[in-house]
């Protein structure tokens, strides 16, 4: 009862306040009908706060959000299911989501009298511009009764979760140099000779060429087997990202960090999509598991852009390059770059050597700056420097297309088709 009467709203109040001012009216008055009208006016609102606090309503509420990950700038619907589980109907609800400030205004929905079992559907819009991942709730639940005389609070528990992922610029097919990488014995081969223990053999099925038919294999297995005339071979590629707050420059948004994150999450979906087996290394170091997302398994890219979509900047000033010492992960490295300092280079050259090939984007760092002209000359200098020590290597400003500095990548690695191998990688069947 005083949770009740504590949710008495303004007109509540007023109603007692009347209803108090007739019985003083009535005492000196001597009017008897004053009387009658301030007891109702007293006797309503007490009524009205001692029935909902008693009430006791079984609500039931069920968040869905689709989809659960949408790109930055793109919107989410948010539905809510409201039921009535108890035996009594409800009063006019007052519904509000709680919903962080970057994916709009918090929602407000009215929802008139339920009664029991009934079901009300509401939904709205959510979008965000920055990338991150978004609690949404608790629900905040307002009881009033018809009068609008009391109010209250009730609160769910329930949350929901939603991930905006960097922005994705679809990217032109350009060859890439290398080598293939994988597990070392399977590298693409015919089998038109060799014994049993050369030949990789998979069971008959209809349709297959007679003449593939391996008959030694078919012996031994008690059934029909026929040669592979190739097998599986998956290329890796690891995708370095530099996030020291040391080597960026601006906030939020418009910050250069950002802006590293929307090459890396374009590079790391088109890799996938060309069927590279593609793993994140951040200047903290390999991402939590070490695992390497591929098409095969997640065609989607969800948890690769929901890594980067969480991705936030280190104060450490140094490259964690622990990474560079596990064996079996050699093959194209693609690194975008922030501000190069001198301690940085010796890392850099230990990246370079242990990957077959090395494209980097190097970002100039201080157009990000307002009133900053020196930055061209010290980003070419760092391009350079990249270019001498092995790297293919571009300039990335704020205002360069992703697509073209792609392609300028590309440009360079043809090329250079004289000192590597172009590679079309396959997805692993």
């Amino acid at each position: 009862m005083r949770e009740a009467l504590s949710g008495l709203t303004i007109r509540g109040r007023a109603f007692l306040a009347a209803g108090g001012t007739a019985f003083l009216c009535a005492l000196f008055l001597g009017h008897d009908e004053l009387v009658r009208v301030g007891a109702l006016l007293i006797l309503l609102p007490l009524a009205t706060a001692w029935f909902l606090g008693r009430s006791r309503y079984r609500l039931g509420l069920v968040r869905s959000v689709t989809p659960t990950q949408v790109a930055a700038g793109l919107q989410a619907r948010v539905q809510i299911d409201l039921t009535n589980d108890g035996r009594m109907p409800t009063g006019l609800l007052l519904l509000e989501d709680q919903v962080p400030y970057l994916l709009g205004t918090r929602p407000r929905f009215v929802v008139d009298r339920m009664g029991p079992q009934w079901k009300r559907s509401v939904g709205y819009l959510v979008r965000s511009e920055v990338r991150g991942k978004f609690e949404l709730g608790p629900m905040r639940v307002r009881l009033s009764d018809p009068f609008g005389l009391v109010e209250l609070d009730r609160t769910f528990q329930s949350m929901s979760s939603l991930v905006v992922t960097p922005r994705v610029v679809p990217l032109p097919v350009v060859p890439l140099s290398g080598v293939w990488t994988g597990s070392g014995d399977n590298r693409p081969r015919a089998f038109a000779s060799g014994s049993a223990e050369d030949v990789t053999v998979r069971e008959y099925r209809r349709g297959d060429d007679l003449r593939r038919v391996h008959w030694r294999s078919s012996a031994h297995a008690g059934e029909l087997m026929v040669r592979r005339e190739e097998q599986p071979w998956q290329s890796r590629a690891t995708l370095f990202i530099d996030n020291r707050k040391y080597a960026h420059r601006g906030t939020g948004a418009a910050s250069s960090l950002e802006h590293a994150v929307s090459i890396a999450a374009s590079v790391a979906v088109h890799l996938v999509q060309r069927g590279f087996s593609v793993r994140l290394v951040t200047a903290a170091g390999e991402e939590a598991g070490g695992s390497w997302h591929e098409r095969a398994l997640s065609t989607e890219t969800a948890p690769l852009l929901e890594s980067l979509a969480v991705l936030a900047d280190i104060t450490h000033p140094y490259i964690d390059a622990r990474w560079l010492a596990e064996a079996g992960h050699s093959g194209l490295l693609i690194a975008v770059l922030g501000d190069i300092a001198e301690h940085d280079e010796p890392v850099l050259t230990r990246m370079r050597h242990s990957a077959a090939g090395a494209m980097a984007f190097a970002l100039d760092v201080p157009a990000w700056v307002r009133g900053t002209s020196a930055g061209g000359a010290t980003t070419a200098r760092h391009t350079a420097w990249l270019g001498a020590n092995g790297w293919r290597a571009v300039s990335a400003g704020p205002q360069d297309p992703i697509p073209a500095m792609w392609q300028e990548l590309g440009v360079a690695g043809r090329s250079a088709s004289g000192r590597g191998t172009t590679i079309t990688p396959e997805v692993v069947r």
